[in-house]
């Protein structure tokens, strides 16, 4: 409801303390089993970063530092939103072509939001930004993908949830991530239909209309 991010949380509980988060396309199962994986630790005091850095560091497991707190936090929380969404349209049957284009489109929603909120642009491209959405997007042990797999197959949301042994965290952050945007002025199309779909009693088969016949606009703007 704060809508604040969790080192915020910290820093007023503990505003003297050293503040950061360890994230990245990091599926828990995959790091337990010791497969090759890499994460980034975000925090703003390079001697901190680098100590940690060689705490975490593996053989199967290599750590990157990067100063942008808030971008990797960011990218962090926006992904399992765009995972459900990339869940509905595996759902519903579709490929490869739909499944590139919402992770392509989600990672333009969630940089975006990310910079607006005080994040690097380049953050949004590294394990924090792109290599977590796509894990999520994709994997079959991802929880928000699996719920919106399963509202893509015309299950219910409360119905998905019963079933459910641990939580999807996209569920309850994507109506935060919703307000985030409505805050600070940046569109959220994706985001918005996912909401819609989780709690507004919207079926998965609108959003493909709802996001497909939008008004043409540019791809990227700044290019000229």
């Amino acid at each position: 409801d704060t809508l604040k991010r969790m080192t915020e949380v910290i820093a007023d509980v503990a505003p003297d303390h050293p503040r950061g988060v360890l994230t990245g396309p990091n599926l828990a199962k995959e790091v337990m089993a010791g497969w090759p994986a890499a994460s980034v630790v975000a925090i703003d005091d390079d001697d901190i970063a680098h100590e940690l850095q060689g705490l975490f560091s593996t053989e199967a497991f290599r750590v990157y530092t990067n100063p942008d707190v808030v971008g990797c936090e960011v990218g962090g929380a926006l992904k399992n939103v765009i995972a459900i969404a990339a869940g509905i349209a595996d759902g519903m049957g579709f490929g490869d072509n739909t499944r590139a284009a919402l992770i392509t489109r989600g990672l333009h929603e969630l940089t975006r939001l990310g910079v607006a909120l005080g994040g690097e642009p380049l953050t949004f491209a590294g394990l924090a930004g792109m290599g977590d959405l796509v894990a999520t997007c994709i994997s079959r042990q991802s929880r928000n993908r699996h719920v919106g797999e399963a509202l893509g197959q015309g299950q219910t949301i409360d119905e998905i949830i019963a079933a459910m042994n641990m939580v999807a965290e996209g569920v309850k952050s994507s109506k935060a991530v919703l307000d985030l945007s409505i805050r600070v002025g940046v569109e959220m199309p994706i985001a918005e239909q996912v909401v819609g779909v989780l709690y507004d009693g919207k079926q998965a088969s609108e959003i493909v209309p709802a996001l497909m016949q939008r008004e043409a606009k540019p791809e990227l703007h700044g290019i000229r």
